[in-house]
């Protein structure tokens, strides 16, 4: 009997010890791809955030996996492709190229439950951008969850502008005189005082670039060019379009005739425009967020750099970089800019949409959403009203110039309405049409006329 009771006993302690460890072998995995933020502090107030989601959902582990931006969507595509995707999903990129194509082929998750509850907290054209159509439901609803936004600014070097012999008083206001300082009395006097080949715009125009076509879209803009309806529609046969287009185009290119652009921004890729603006080989660059400052103002604050170095880049920050809006559009009006909704998205097919939508539903609580947004200093505005009060936007000239340019009101990319311009964007028949004309001759028009029937190929509904 002692042998027995000896040989139970352990038996016993074991099947205890299997019973107390039975909560963490039935914990559940929660699937989170998310991308490799910018800076340090964006990806340290995600960490926070699931360590939260975490302590707060005992029988939660979130399995976190960070990717570049170039990989996010070859990653997430193939992960669709082999019917394993991620629970929740996040990308700067996934607004441009895909949200509206995986609502439209049924990929996604309705998570209006999670949206419509805090739908008073958005700012305006930041939820209406996540209502999406789904072909198969033949009806729209909210795919996706707005995380943060962007448009585009100018900066420029106040210094360099100085040595030109100008002062800020002196950038006209009118668009085509805007231009045409930059190019043809900033570059001259730079040259002049220094010479040096500096040159007054860095134009980005590169097949491989999001800012190309990002910049190119504002151009359109100022002429009010309207591409599409708000069903969608195409609206590119309209002759108002066309020689909106032209005189877009025109603009646009005309720097890189003039020899006011770098020869080289032709094949820039999204760093590349920053790169040249960083090494003052141009005096002025438009970009779709502030990180050329913010560069900057990371570096002041970084231990690893010199005293020199860190002290450089706070005076590159403070007073020598400058950020503005663009000119007046050529009708004498004020820019109305449009803004890029950085979406994440909860799949079709995720294993536990029901996690899924809980850490959604919890990681865009302000106290949650907002440090992870002003971790990235200023590079990203938010989506709700009460994180863009913050004073945060108010601290220094940067993110004041940000501000203003959301307070005057924003308008959507193409996409939101027609989710085959993500096609487009992808192509970049935008700078496509750019090297026709600068690489290839072809007059304007005839580029204006190839770029219409692309878009009517590709978007025609």
């Amino acid at each position: 009997m002692k042998v027995v009771k000896s040989l139970i006993a352990p038996t016993l302690f074991a099947l205890g010890l299997l019973a107390s460890a039975g909560p963490a072998a039935a914990q559940e995995k929660l699937t989170v791809w998310w991308v490799k933020g910018f800076y340090k502090a964006e990806d340290d107030a995600l960490f926070a955030a699931i360590k939260k989601f975490e302590d707060k959902n005992k029988d939660v582990k979130i399995e976190l996996s960070q990717y570049p931006i170039q990989d996010m969507i070859p990653k997430t595509v193939s992960a669709l492709d082999s019917g394993s995707p991620p629970d929740v999903a996040y990308a700067d990129v996934y607004d441009f190229q895909v949200t509206g194509k995986w609502a439209y082929d049924g990929k996604l998750e309705d998570i209006g439950s999670v949206l419509a509850p805090m739908k008073d907290r958005f700012a305006p054209n930041t939820l209406e951008t996540a209502f999406l159509y789904n072909d198969q439901t033949k009806k729209k609803a909210y795919y996706a969850f707005p995380i943060k936004q962007q448009t585009m600014h100018i900066e420029y070097w106040n210094d360099m502008l100085n040595e030109a012999g100008f002062k800020e008083s002196d950038i006209p206001t009118a668009w085509k005189d805007y231009w045409s300082f930059w190019c043809e009395k900033v570059q001259s006097g730079s040259r002049k005082q220094t010479g040096k080949r500096t040159f007054g715009i860095g134009m980005p125009m590169g097949v491989d670039s999001s800012d190309s076509f990002y910049s190119f879209l504002t151009f359109m803009d100022a002429y009010n060019v309207k591409l599409v309806d708000d069903s969608g529609k195409l609206l590119v046969d309209d002759p108002k379009v066309r020689a909106g287009l032209i005189s877009a185009l025109t603009d646009y290119t005309t720097p890189y005739t003039k020899g006011c652009t770098p020869p080289s921004s032709t094949s820039w890729k999204d760093p590349d425009n920053n790169v040249a603006f960083h090494n003052k080989t141009t005096v002025m660059t438009h970009n779709a967020t502030i990180s050329i400052a913010a560069k900057w103002l990371d570096d002041s604050n970084n231990a690893s750099l010199t005293p020199e170095q860190r002290e450089e880049a706070r005076k590159n920050y403070t007073e020598r970089i400058h950020t503005a809006g663009f000119p007046n559009k050529p009708d004498g009006s004020k820019m109305v800019y449009r803004s890029a909704v950085k979406t994440g998205v909860v799949f079709k097919d995720a294993k536990n949409k029901a996690r899924a939508k809980e850490f959604v539903a919890f990681l865009m609580q302000e106290e949650n959403l907002t440090p992870y947004v002003e971790g990235s200093l200023g590079r990203w505005f938010p989506v709700t009203k009460a994180a863009q009060a913050s004073p945060f936007w108010k601290a220094d000239r940067h993110r004041l110039s940000v501000f203003n340019q959301y307070a005057a009101g924003t308008v959507t990319f193409e996409f939101t309405k027609n989710y085959k311009f993500t096609v487009l964007n992808n192509e970049n028949v935008w700078a496509k049409a750019m090297s026709r004309v600068v690489t290839d001759k072809v007059p304007v028009d005839k580029a204006v006329d190839e770029l219409i029937a692309r878009i009517k190929t590709v978007a025609a509904q």
